[in-house]
């Protein structure tokens, strides 16, 4: 637990207990493609990548800020869907970007293109690999 209280929230939040979770989390980048209106401002298009993703949603980094409960649109860059999000919490990221965590109006797993963990899958599950 000790190395629990050397994170900072935001790596909390991506490490919180797998029971609270619908889905497995997969650190993966994917360049994707950001649309999405602020109020006052102009429409935007961002290309950003992922951070983590899961079958609901992913954390994005964007370097747009956007407000909690926005509705986005995000673009897989490499296969085109596209998939209509909710922006659920915004965090400092590095640098001026911004950690935006959304969640799908409807899950999509496929939307990744990849398959996910079971959800019973940890580090001591007979598939895993070991390290070296």
């Amino acid at each position: 637990m000790a190395a629990d209280n050397r994170m900072s929230s935001d790596q909390k939040a991506i490490h919180a207990s797998p029971t609270r979770r619908r889905s497995q989390r997969v650190f993966l980048q994917i360049r994707i493609v950001v649309q999405g209106k602020v109020a006052g401002k102009p429409a935007f298009e961002e290309t950003a990548r992922t951070i983590l993703v899961n079958a609901h949603g992913a954390l994005v980094e964007l370097g747009v800020a956007v407000e909690q409960g926005q509705s986005l649109v995000l673009k897989n860059a490499q296969t085109n869907e596209k998939q209509e999000s909710v922006v659920k919490l915004v965090s400092a990221g590095e640098g001026r970007n911004f950690n935006v965590a959304v969640e799908f109006t409807t899950p999509n797993p496929g939307f990744w293109s990849v398959n996910f963990p079971p959800e019973d899958w940890t580090g001591k599950h007979p598939d895993a690999k070991r390290p070296y």
